[in-house]
């Protein structure tokens, strides 16, 4: 499975999408619905009305990459659906596309280390 790295800002977008949009029509969307730049490297994720597809969209530094997955047994784990986009982390991608709650994946955050005296 390809999963983004640590860092890399993931949105989904909540509402359901026509799923015969391509690259195109779906950059049109993050650009004219979510008001967002779909060439900045983030990651848009989409969800059919049917909860076992999902579409991400990205631009990997000079083009867009669509990627496609369908559920063969279950649904995957989806937000509330209203307008808007919601963040997640990578893990919790990585989770979501696994088909597992990404609810329960929680990102750590790791201190600095303090001088010792």
């Amino acid at each position: 499975m390809i999963v983004p790295q640590s860092g890399v800002r993931v949105l989904v977008a909540t509402k359901p999408v026509d799923f015969r949009k391509g690259i195109d029509g779906l950059a049109a969307l993050v650009q004219e619905h979510l008001r967002l730049d779909p060439f900045t490297g983030t990651v848009f994720v989409f969800r059919a009305k049917r909860a076992d597809r999902v579409k991400l969209l990205v631009w990997d530094g000079n083009g867009l990459v669509m990627i496609y997955k369908r559920l063969d047994d279950g649904k995957f784990r989806w937000p509330r659906i209203e307008d808007g986009v919601m963040r997640l982390s990578p893990a919790q991608l990585s989770a979501l596309l696994e088909g597992i709650d990404w609810t329960r994946v929680h990102s750590r955050r790791v201190q600095r280390p303090t001088a010792v005296q």
